[in-house]
Parts: C-alpha cells; sequence; structure tokens
C-alpha cells in the first residue's frame, strides 16, 4: 500500500507529521507492505507556496494529480479542510486523521485502525 503523509524532513531522518496538509512544503510517500515500512520517499511538493496561486480548485487539482501519479492509497495527516476531505472521498482515497509526533511511527499507526 501507498500511503501519502505531510511531513517537516530532518536530516537524522526522523521525520515529523506537519499539521498542515494542504499547506505543506515536503510529503513522505511509504510503501507499506505486511506491516512495515519497505520504501519511505521523501519529497519536496512546495504546496505551502503553491497554496495561493490561483484557485481552490486548481489546487485540489495539483494535489489529486500528484496522489494518482504517485499510486496514492491512504492518507495519514492532522487534519485537512472540508474541501480536501470531499476531494478525497471522490477519489476513494481514505484518510486518517489526528496524526503527531514521527512519521514513519504515525504512518503505521494509522494502518492498525484503518
Amino acid at each position: 500500500m501507498i500511503v501519502c503523509a505531510p511531513i517537516t524532513p530532518h536530516k537524522d531522518g526522523d521525520s515529523e507529521i506537519d499539521p498542515r496538509w494542504g499547506r505543506a512544503k515536503w510529503v513522505a510517500l511509504a510503501e507499506v507492505v505486511n506491516e512495515k515500512i519497505e520504501n519511505w520517499k521523501e519529497i519536496e511538493v512546495s504546496w505551502d507556496r503553491l497554496h495561493d496561486e490561483g484557485t481552490d480548485g486548481s489546487h485540489h487539482a495539483r494535489i489529486a494529480k500528484f496522489l494518482r501519479e504517485n499510486r496514492v492509497e491512504f492518507v495519514v495527516v492532522d487534519h485537512m479542510g472540508d474541501g480536501m476531505v470531499r476531494m478525497l472521498e471522490t477519489m476513494k482515497i481514505p484518510v486518517s486523521y489526528n496524526a503527531s509526533g514521527g512519521a514513519r511511527p504515525a504512518v503505521l499507526e494509522a494502518l492498525k485502525y484503518s
């Protein structure tokens, strides 16, 4: 399963969950197999800067395109706005809310209850 989470990257690899989803600067893509992270990739998406360039719809489309291109099947976040919730529901991508702390443990924890 490919999981996406907004992160604040750390040089030592212990990235934290960023509370901002639609305004995240970085996200992690985690490939989870048998309850273990097999692959972890941190990507600078610059949604923080891009958020106010254009309409809400164009920003949501940008995020939807990223999720499709990366075959994301699950999203782990602290929170997100109603418009983004509706978009992910339409895309049939489940979301786990209230994530915090270390990003890798938060991803694995969220999947336990999905």
